[in-house]
């Protein structure tokens, strides 16, 4: 007798790439999902529809109506009430496949816990919206041996590309530098169109179920991007590890061990953040302004920029330092941070 409900995943089971014995291996393996956004929730629905055996979920934000357009799986009671993301899809995948056991973690994914949550999974799938996290994600990976899927999108782009330890190149092969703050588009500030996230989670639960189904020969070997509205497709064919690589190639895990995180600090008294940047920069405050115009109410002089949004502002100063006003909790400023200026 299979391990699993035998009628429940007849049409896997008939699929000669998995089979009854790849079937077996999905209901024994666990996924991690680092983000409950558009993209981890439409991974997150897959995998538990496919039948993983267990979903561990790690998201610091909490739903909002405008996540309403995209982010399946969310409801408008969700948005009312506010509810973190990683419960609210919790909640949601238990009604879809009670066998799935999902673990929810209010949590923001950082250096000192990220390792804690890789470890004991069987394959990792970015559904964040940073690279920094990306970058940790991809130390994790490489330092215990657990492969990866990385999925990005803003309007009509999307990104994905599996990476496997021993057997491919890193992300940081391929990006050994992540753009600066404020240099390239989010889904604030430029928007993102429903179905591309769909196309992203979709291509990177294909790579997830090879992976835990055991057919790692199949897993593709290449960095594949679509524009939706432009009808623009390309794919950039890797293969192996770059030597030269600080993280796959030197073994340099330098965002684990903290080295590449911004610092997030609450200022006494003034219901305030700051968030400080780890790495050197020098933004261009006229061009941010440009992104940020439309969105809310914008100040800008040589010194800094302020951009009020909603109930919080956000003083950005050329160096990359900002402080965000109107919460004293970190990850909330982190998130807005990542939202409106980037990584």
């Amino acid at each position: 007798m299979p391990l699993f409900d035998a009628e429940r995943y007849s049409r896997h089971v008939l699929f000669e790439g998995i089979g009854e014995e790849g079937q077996a291996r999905i209901s024994r393996s666990t996924a991690l999902i680092v983000g409950c956004g558009a993209l981890g929730s439409a991974q997150a629905e897959m995998l538990a529809r496919s039948g993983v055996g267990t979903l561990k979920l790690v998201d610091r934000d909490f739903v909002e109506w405008s996540n309403l357009q995209r982010q399946t799986l969310f409801s408008e009671q969700d948005a009312r009430e506010s509810l973190p993301k990683a419960v609210a899809l919790e909640r949601a995948l238990e009604k879809i496949n009670s066998s799935c056991r999902v673990h929810a973690a209010v949590e923001d994914f950082n250096s000192s816990n990220a390792e804690d949550f890789v470890a004991g999974s069987d394959v990792v799938l970015d559904g964040t919206d940073n690279f920094q996290t990306r970058y940790l994600i991809n130390d994790c990976s490489v330092k215990l041996g657990i492969p990866w899927i990385y999925g990005a999108c803003v309007g009509s782009f999307g990104a994905t590309a599996p990476f496997i330890p021993g057997e491919t190149l890193c992300l940081r092969c391929i990006f050994p530098a992540a753009p600066l703050p404020g240099e390239g588009p989010t889904c604030d500030t430029a928007g993102i169109i429903a179905p591309v996230p769909k196309w992203v989670a979709s291509i990177q639960v294909v790579e997830a179920l090879k992976i835990m189904s055991d057919a790692h020969s199949q897993v593709r070997r290449s960095l594949l991007s679509l524009d939706a509205w432009s009808n623009r497709w390309q794919e950039v064919r890797y293969s192996d590890a770059d030597s030269d690589c600080l993280c796959c190639g030197q073994r340099n895990f330098q965002f684990l061990e903290g080295g590449g995180e911004a610092t997030a600090t609450v200022l006494c008294g003034r219901d305030s953040v700051q968030i400080v940047p780890r790495r050197k920069q020098q933004l261009n405050l006229n061009v941010l302004e440009q992104r940020l115009r439309s969105l809310g109410s914008v100040r800008v002089s040589e010194y800094l920029l302020r951009f009020g949004i909603s109930r919080h502002e956000l003083t950005i100063f050329p160096d990359g330092r900002t402080i965000v006003k109107g919460t004293s909790d970190p990850g909330t400023a982190k998130t807005l941070y990542a939202r409106y200026i980037g990584d």
